[in-house]
């Protein structure tokens, strides 16, 4: 199995990367961002089905509060054409801080969850809002690190 990393640090430092797995955007529902809540089958060894699916579950209703339209959104959007969009200078809008709750969101969870096991997730924003990229690293001790496909789904690490 595994070696067991206790930071995100440690993990960057002590491990090298071996494959990479790409969650695609869900357009099932229409545009809205959400993503895939397939399991992938590289993680079967490395996480339970359920922490994977509750991450990607939070995720994807953080970014339905971000993307949701109400009383809030339409006085932003008054205010910004009333200032020639200069208010956006001193002041956050609210899909700008649900971002920022969910880098916050990633961030644990890599710290809590996906480290430990040897695995990082990429804040998706980093990576366009087209996928969530999961990072898969091997101990730089052991030699059974393969370098396999980095693939997944047809999709390709840039």
């Amino acid at each position: 199995m595994a070696t067991e990393f206790h930071n995100l640090q440690e993990l960057r430092r002590s491990a090298s990367l071996a494959n990479k797995v790409f969650i695609q955007r869900d357009y099932s529902e229409g545009t809205a961002c959400r993503f895939q809540t397939k399991f992938p089958s590289e993680l079967e060894s490395r996480l339970e089905r359920t922490l994977f699916e509750d991450t990607v579950k939070t995720l994807n209703t953080f970014y339905a509060e971000a993307e949701k339209i109400g009383g809030q959104s339409y006085l932003e959007g008054c205010l910004a054409c009333a200032t020639a969009y200069l208010i956006f200078l001193c002041m956050e809008t609210r899909y700008e801080k649900v971002l920022k709750k969910i880098a916050k969101y990633i961030q644990e969870q890599n710290e809590k969850i996906y480290a430990p096991r040897g695995l990082l997730i990429t804040d998706p924003i980093e990576r366009g809002m087209r996928v969530i990229e999961v990072s898969i690293y091997e101990d730089r001790g052991s030699s059974g690190s393969s370098s396999g496909s980095s693939s997944v789904s047809g999709s390709t690490a840039r």
